[in-house]
Order: C-alpha cells, then structure tokens, then sequence
C-alpha cells in the first residue's frame, strides 16, 4: 500500500441550469488542466439573478488531486 500526498485548489463552476450541471462543469475544466482528479467538496452555493430571475447557479468547490511523486 502506498501513501498519498494530496494538493487541493479551490474553483467556481457556474450554469443557467442548475447547482449539479454547476459542479460538472467546474470538474470537467479543471480536468483539462489538473490530473489525478480524486475528490471535491461544495463550499458555497450562489447564484446571479438578472430581472427578478435565476440566471446563473454559482458553486465553490474544493478539489483534491493526488500529487506526482
């Protein structure tokens, strides 16, 4: 068994339709960029109202990622 090291960033996803598609988009960007992905926590949750209505879901996030060794 190995140990692992662990580095966490913190991220802000966002989307029109809703908190979940906030979040996956939030990971699917990161990946693009960070890997070995391994973990996220939900930190806040917000949104941007325009004209009396949702229209942005805004999600921080905190995301773990195993570190090279």
């Amino acid at each position: 068994m190995s140990n692992h090291v662990y580095k966490l960033i913190e991220i802000v996803g966002s989307s029109p339709d809703g908190i979940e598609p906030a979040i996956r988009n939030a990971i699917a960007k990161a990946g693009e960029t960070v890997h070995n992905l391994k973990w996220f926590e939900v930190n806040e949750t917000r949104g941007h109202i325009e004209d009396g209505k949702i229209a942005h879901f805004q999600v921080t996030l905190k995301v773990g990622f195993t570190v090279d060794a």
